[in-house]
């Protein structure tokens, strides 16, 4: 076996402990919502970064901003299909998402940044001026009957 293959199958193991530590079963706590928590990673895409300079205030760019990206397992835990809406909590605050199955890791969900992510984030920002936006531990629960909504503006 070459180092490389040693190393990636190290990391490949190292990253599934540290999902699985993440990802716990789902049990009911005190307020009714499923317990199970996902590591929460915002991020930017292409299509965002075009719309920087179309504007943010337009359908397309709300819509980037507001699809959470799932593994189907998850979403399967949840109870949710494509294009249902979910509530995401955090300790800060919570934000509304319509559901997209990815190729993403079990365990992990991935939003663009934007309005519902800052929604997520607390105010500290450890002396960089900028909020912790990686690796949150969130919550999400379906909203009952909410298929994805479209902006009618």
């Amino acid at each position: 076996m070459s180092l490389a293959e040693s190393s990636s199958i190290s990391i490949a193991a190292k990253l599934s402990t540290y999902l699985n530590s993440w990802a716990r079963p789902t049990t009911e706590n005190e307020s009714g919502m499923s317990a199970k928590r996902y590591l929460l990673n915002p991020m930017r895409t292409a299509k965002q970064g075009v719309h920087v300079n179309v504007g943010k205030d337009g359908d397309e760019y709300i819509e980037i901003t507001t699809t959470l990206s799932i593994h189907a397992d998850d979403m399967a835990d949840i109870g949710v299909s494509d294009g249902d809406r979910v509530l995401v909590k955090t300790e800060f605050g919570e934000a509304e998402f319509g559901c997209q199955t990815a190729k993403v890791p079990a365990g992990m969900i991935f939003v663009p940044y934007g309005p519902p992510t800052c929604q997520l984030m607390g105010g500290d920002t450890d002396g960089t001026g900028m909020p912790t936006s990686k690796g949150w531990e969130v919550e999400i629960e379906p909203l009952a009957g909410a298929e994805r909504e479209t902006n009618t503006e």
